[in-house]
């Protein structure tokens, strides 16, 4: 009964505000968690919002998207087309993923996921293009992604001090604590986060270059510094650095290692690109960060094992890898497993456990070969993942090689437009442009060991990020799809 009237309030809310309602529902991307069945068909919260935005939106604009549909197939000799950004990449993606559900034999559970992770993801991107195109547009969005990022640092700093609401044993020990916030593993709050802190940071930069303090306030009473506009600038710059240092924060109470590594790499390349002196300032930190960690032995030695992959989170990753190219190997290197279908597959090619070397011993694999006791206190079992653990062995494996082409097709023509946006000196985003950038950067990183887009919410921000590198530089004045 909630759900229904939620759905019609939502719909309410469409009908008269698109945009309110669009900016609810990317603050609420978690709300995928929230599972019911409508006629038997497995549903989310999140996917009941996406298709009603659609729905009103497809409504009020039918006229113009029949009319603008039928002038695709007519010759306009005078009239110059503006494209939308990723169009012909969109019809491969959803024609390559259907393909998938082919390869997976057409199964409910295949179709589910194209559903949730390319065709819903799709319809909120041609949304998010119609919907904020205007200046006013893009700080809705950025606004949307602030409040969902405090929302989720706010529940996870709860359970950090508290170890309620986390509901695994192992997880809510005040030793081995590791927040979840909304979500069910302590990973999810990493790749979540982890590209907004670049984002926010982003939107924060380019505030605070545009902020200007006078002397002249000094001497103005207290009531009308207040209600200027420079104190109010003020406000949002402390609101939004407060949220991006609670979401830091969260990252590493999640122990998100992945997460930790790709916000780092993204920080680097923000400070790289976001001006000379910022260049010099991050070039001088890399020297004194590397020369610490070189002097400081058992910093090294934790850098090595991370890097090299040596822990054992990094073991059973690479053993994953192994299984998965020995499948994709045997007939599969172009279809791959097929959609939602990795686990059946790969069952054959499943080895049970490994061998850790948890205490580097020099003479661990002449012990594991013959002492039985040494053997067995080493054996770590490993179970079957959804997925690979790896950004582009998860789409070979889901989509085929088509589509792992296709997804570095499209992460390549995110920088260029990034990078273009970067050359034309966007005045009002030029950090916000670079922190786009970065974000895809921190997907991309802790992407190589875990699963940056296959899940609802992850997919949503995937292609949300796409939509607004596109509207830093999109025309002002262009035809609804």
């Amino acid at each position: 009964m909630l759900i229904l009237f939620f759905t019609i309030f939502f719909l309410i809310l469409s009908w008269r505000r698109l945009d309110l309602a669009m900016m609810l529902l990317i603050i609420a991307l978690p709300s995928y968690l929230i599972r019911f069945n409508i006629f038997g068909i497995p549903t989310t919260l999140l996917e009941i919002m996406i298709l009603s935005a659609f729905f009103v939106w497809f409504i009020k604009n039918f006229n113009l998207v029949k009319n603008n549909f039928f002038n695709n197939f007519k010759k306009q000799n005078n009239k110059i087309k503006i494209r939308y950004p990723f169009d012909f990449e969109i019809i491969l993606l959803l024609l390559i993923s259907f393909m998938a559900i082919g390869t997976a034999s057409f199964n409910l559970n295949s179709l589910g996921i194209w559903k949730a992770y390319f065709f819903e993801p799709i319809l909120f991107f041609i949304l998010i293009l119609n919907i904020f195109q205007e200046e006013s547009g893009k700080k809705k969005l950025l606004w949307s992604l602030i409040i969902s990022a405090l929302l989720i640092s706010s529940v996870a700093i709860f359970q950090k001090i508290t170890g309620l609401l986390i509901f695994n044993e192992f997880w809510a020990a005040p030793e081995t604590r590791r927040v979840i916030s909304f979500f069910g593993y302590p990973n999810a709050v990493g790749l979540y986060l982890g590209p907004l802190i670049l984002v926010m940071i982003g939107w924060l930069s380019d505030i605070v270059k545009n902020f200007q303090f006078s002397p002249a306030y000094c001497g103005i009473n207290f009531q009308t510094i207040f209600n200027s506009k420079i104190f109010k600038q003020f406000l949002k710059i402390l609101f939004i650095g407060t949220v991006i240092i609670l979401s830091v924060l969260v990252i590493y109470f999640a122990r998100s290692e992945g997460a930790m590594l790709g916000v780092i790499v993204g920080l680097v390349f923000f400070g790289l690109l976001a001006g000379k002196k910022i260049r010099l300032i991050t070039f001088l930190l890399i020297i004194i960060f590397s020369c610490g960690i070189y002097i400081y032995s058992p910093a090294r030695n934790l850098f090595i094992n991370k890097i090299t992959l040596s822990d054992l989170s990094g073991q059973i990753r690479q053993q994953q890898w192994k299984e998965t190219l020995k499948m994709l190997k045997d007939n599969r290197i172009i279809s791959g497993a097929g959609l939602a279908n990795y686990k059946k597959i790969i069952l054959p090619y499943h080895q049970e456990g490994i061998f850790f070397n948890s205490n580097n011993d020099p003479d661990f694999h002449r012990k594991t070969v013959f002492d039985k006791a040494y053997k067995k206190s080493h054996w770590q079992p490993t179970e079957i993942y959804l997925y690979p653990h790896n950004i582009f062995l998860n789409f070979w494996s889901e989509l085929g090689l088509a589509g792992l082409l296709l997804f570095i097709w499209i992460i390549g023509k995110y920088f260029y437009i990034s990078i273009t946006n970067y050359e034309l000196r966007i005045i009002n985003y030029k950090y916000l442009n670079i922190g786009l950038m970065c974000a895809m950067i921190v997907i991309i990183i802790h992407g190589f060991v875990d699963v940056p887009y296959f899940k609802n919410d992850l997919a949503i921000l995937f292609w949300l990020l796409i939509a607004m590198i596109s509207l830093i530089n999109f025309p002002k004045k262009t035809q609804k799809l």
